[in-house]
């Protein structure tokens, strides 16, 4: 293996250490989470043959694959000499993980992820004032947020789709701080910080790609009380979330988010027709009438 292979696998294990267990670096990763992650990968993996209708025995990943094959045997092996004669990893088992992750093939993987998610940038601050961390408990998982695209002038014809955004709010392992990723159009993502004090939940959020910084509000009424129901779930967050325009004028919209079950999370971003059977009726509802939803700062 060349160096560049090495980066490039060093790469894809980092990437499925953050994605199913939040830490940053393989050497995070112990022996029995590499097994968990083998797991949930091979249970993308059926599902992606039982909905592509497809008879033959899925091709699995061992239970040490991971462990064994590709961190003792490739990135540990490089670490400890690189002058090492390794042998290249098998590509199609490389590129079996990465498609039930959402790609096109290990070479796409590699080219679409470049950017780095620099959080320190991000800060919300409120002197003097306790985070509601129960709340912020209860934020923690995975979310769809639905949102319409307005047109610039009101008197345009209306949208006529949604898009939906996969959403994840998770507790940093080492700072304690409240993270957020989201999915967007074309491999586009954003990552931000989430805090909530007494009953407002507050979000900011930035682009891994330009500079256009976003922020979002919320407000949970009674929250106090509910939250001395150890059974209370928040299954759905209305948000006003404003931005600066390409234009550079700031806008707002409304949005919503709805918890979803991680079992059948679907990580990119879609955009429906405003009769999609995929959007629940009352989020349509609620989106449809985008004059209501609009804040105009002009």
């Amino acid at each position: 293996m060349k160096k560049e292979d090495i980066i490039h696998l060093e790469k894809l294990m980092n990437f499925l250490g953050m994605q199913f267990l939040k830490k940053s670096h393989w050497e995070d990763v112990s022996k029995t989470e590499w097994s968990y992650i083998a797991a949930e990968l091979n249970d993308l993996i059926i599902k992606d043959y039982e909905e592509k209708g497809i008879r033959k025995k899925a091709d699995l990943l061992g239970s040490n694959y991971l462990y064994e094959h590709l961190i003792i045997n490739k990135l540990k092996r490089f670490s400890q000499n690189e002058n090492a004669v390794l042998s290249k990893p098998n590509l199609a088992k490389l590129s079996l993980i990465v498609k039930v992750l959402g790609y096109s093939s290990y070479i796409d993987f590699i080219n679409s992820n470049t950017e780095s998610f620099n959080f320190n940038d991000l800060r919300i601050e409120m002197n003097n004032i306790k985070q509601n961390t129960e709340l912020l408990d209860r934020l923690v998982g995975c979310w769809y947020s639905y949102n319409r695209n307005l047109p610039e002038n009101p008197l345009q014809a209306r949208d006529s789709r949604i898009w939906r955004s996969a959403t994840e709010i998770y507790k940093s392992e080492t700072t304690g701080e409240y993270f957020i990723e989201r999915s967007g159009g074309d491999r586009h993502k954003y990552f931000g910080k989430v805090t909530a004090y007494s009953d407002y939940v507050f979000i900011i959020m930035n682009s891994n790609t330009f500079i256009r910084q976003r922020h979002f509000i919320s407000r949970i009424k009674d929250i106090k009380e509910k939250l001395k129901n150890p059974d209370y779930k928040l299954h759905e967050l209305h948000f006003i979330s404003t931005c600066i325009s390409f234009n550079q004028e700031p806008i707002a919209l409304f949005e919503i988010f709805q918890k979803a079950d991680r079992k059948t999370f679907v990580t990119d971003s879609i955009s429906f027709p405003i009769d999609s059977d995929e959007i629940p009726k009352s989020i349509v509802q609620q989106l449809e009438d985008t004059e209501a939803n609009r804040i105009d700062y002009k």
